[in-house]
């Protein structure tokens, strides 16, 4: 493999790095560091751990992104779209669990990388990343209605249905106070951009509420509003590096949530780097940026960390502030590690409904309702597979949504291709346009005894039937058939198998195959594979003139 397949953006960068450049991503990595913070907290938080984790997978797995990756500009750090496998993970494994199935995740990402398969992640059906990605914002936002509005519940069920069933049973209880916060929240995010499109709208909401709430809190003796501090222990201690004891019956039931954070991650970074390159006029290495992602999701759990991928929406404020190589987001980790030192014990005072509004919105910017909407004027089979991954999504989980999304994508991918290949029969005449512009059209007449056959496109295992059944529905013995491959780009282990049974039952009925017009590339498949060992090489015909001159042959010998 050549080393500068995989060689950081970082290492370019800095050979033409210059002042004006530093200074330029500085303002741009500090801005990117101060909206990172209020999502990495409600990201850890909503994921069922810890604050802090949070943000020390930003830190930790932001650094590395930046650091080692193949995009100039892309910022690495926890997203909503792991929310969903993360608290299912949790739920079932543990934390103990999470952070294996992450590491190994981080070990498939790496494998991704190595192999080269960067450039056909990116291939995954439109319809499926819209349909998860939908199911995990309608997913997010139902997990935030409970603190959203304050609702007195003890458990909320974890099933989609039984928790909206359960929301409006417990509706009555919810809390006055801790409303108003949620609602102003989504508020004040959502018109902050109107007055500035570089302050975020959810730092203005968490420091507006924060403040609110200690008023409230001290002046009129409200104390209904719960805050990070009445829920967890907040410390701005760096955790030791501790590595996980595993067990191969722990790594055999955690490979399918690892391996759906791998997909989900390389989805969302590739498909991160890609806008980012129609913005800034550049082109990431996919397979760098890969193991890239690979190595953070290895580093960040063994500080605590939880799953970090490539995040749109701070990549873009990266790029709209001025950011355009590496050096930005390194310092957007710095600057998140200054505040987690110095000021992370204030995060105790946020209220939990401010948080909650904070997620509300990510939800609606990750619903991509539009795209939803115009996917569903698409043709059917897309449809279905954006309804089922969609469906799959909020009902089930993410893990089952992808496996049974990608099935359906590849079942009709393999029809759309086999409906590609048509097998037609010509009857009387060929029509040989060997140059059509001069009007140099030969008509070759086909002996009796002579049917030809011709197959346009590949000979694969989706179409290898179609010979079949149109030989079947003529029901007579010629003495000779003659199948034109002219047009057969290549053929497959279904292909020959079918060539070689029609060759062998034509064989014990007396017919004589010919093949015409086979290409370089399927012939040496079909020697490697000794189809020629029962057809012969004298059946072999480099075109139709020579095929029906053999085929006059057999007649007469006949």
């Amino acid at each position: 493999m050549k080393t500068f397949d995989l060689k950081p953006q970082l290492f370019d960068t800095l050979k033409s790095y210059n002042k004006k450049n530093f200074m330029s991503d500085l303002m741009a990595g500090i801005i990117v560091g101060i909206v990172a913070l209020p999502l990495a907290i409600a990201f850890g938080i909503a994921s069922g751990v810890t604050p802090e984790k949070g943000i020390i997978t930003a830190i930790v797995a932001g650094f590395l992104v930046s650091l080692l990756g193949g995009s100039k500009v892309q910022i690495g750090g926890p997203t909503g779209a792991f929310i969903v496998i993360i608290y299912g993970i949790i739920q079932k494994y543990g934390i103990e669990g999470l952070t294996i199935a992450t590491i190994m995740a981080g070990v498939f990402l790496i494998l991704f990388g190595l192999l080269k398969l960067g450039t056909i992640i990116k291939y995954i059906p439109y319809p499926i990343v819209v349909g998860f990605t939908s199911g995990i914002a309608v997913t997010i936002f139902t997990t935030q209605i409970k603190d959203l509005f304050g609702l007195t519940i003890d458990s909320v069920p974890s099933d989609f249905v039984e928790k909206w069933i359960c929301y409006i049973q417990h509706f009555s209880t919810a809390d006055l106070w801790c409303s108003l916060v949620g609602v102003l929240s989504v508020i004040i995010i959502a018109i902050t951009p109107k007055f500035s499109k570089k302050i975020p709208g959810s730092l203005v909401a968490i420091i507006v509420m924060t403040i609110a709430a200690l008023l409230l809190k001290q002046y009129a003796g409200i104390t209904s509003i719960e805050t990070i501090g009445d829920r967890f222990n907040v410390s701005n201690a760096i955790p030791d590096v501790q590595v996980p004891v595993m067990t191969w019956e722990t790594i055999k039931s955690l490979v399918a949530p690892a391996m759906t954070i791998a997909v989900l991650g390389a989805i969302e970074s590739l498909l991160s780097a890609t806008v980012a390159d129609g913005v800034i006029g550049d082109h990431h290495n996919s397979n760098t940026e890969l193991v890239a992602q690979g190595v953070a999701n290895l580093a960040s759990p063994l500080f605590g960390g939880i799953p970090a991928t490539g995040a749109i929406a701070r990549t873009m404020t990266n790029i709209n502030n001025g950011g355009r190589t590496p050096i930005a987001g390194i310092i957007h980790a710095v600057v998140l590690l200054l505040i987690f030192l110095f000021f992370m014990p204030l995060a105790k005072y946020i209220p939990m409904a401010c948080l909650a509004g904070v997620l509300v919105i990510v939800s609606y910017g990750m619903c991509g309702w539009r795209s939803f909407v115009a996917l569903m004027k698409n043709p059917k089979s897309d449809v279905t597979v954006l309804l089922i991954t969609f469906f799959l999504t909020i009902i089930f989980d993410l893990t089952v949504a992808i496996e049974v999304g990608l099935i359906i994508a590849c079942l009709l991918f393999m029809k759309r291709m086999s409906e590609t290949t048509d097998v037609k029969v010509i009857m009387d005449e060929i029509n040989e346009e060997s140059d059509i512009s001069k009007g140099n059209i030969e008509h070759l007449t086909i002996p009796e005894g002579v049917e030809v056959y011709e197959i346009n496109g590949p000979y694969f295992f989706g179409a290898g039937n179609k010979f079949e059944e149109i030989m079947a529905s003529f029901g007579d013995r010629p003495k000779v058939r003659i199948i034109r491959m002219r047009k057969v780009p290549f053929v497959d282990s279904t292909g020959i198998h079918n060539l070689t049974n029609l060759c062998e039952m034509s064989k014990n009925e007396g017919i004589t195959i010919v093949l015409s017009g086979v290409s370089e590339k399927v012939h040496a498949q079909l020697q490697k594979a000794r189809f020629y060992d029962i057809l012969g090489e004298e059946n072999i015909c480099s075109h139709i003139n020579l095929a029906l001159e053999r085929a006059k042959e057999i007649v007469s010998e006949k």
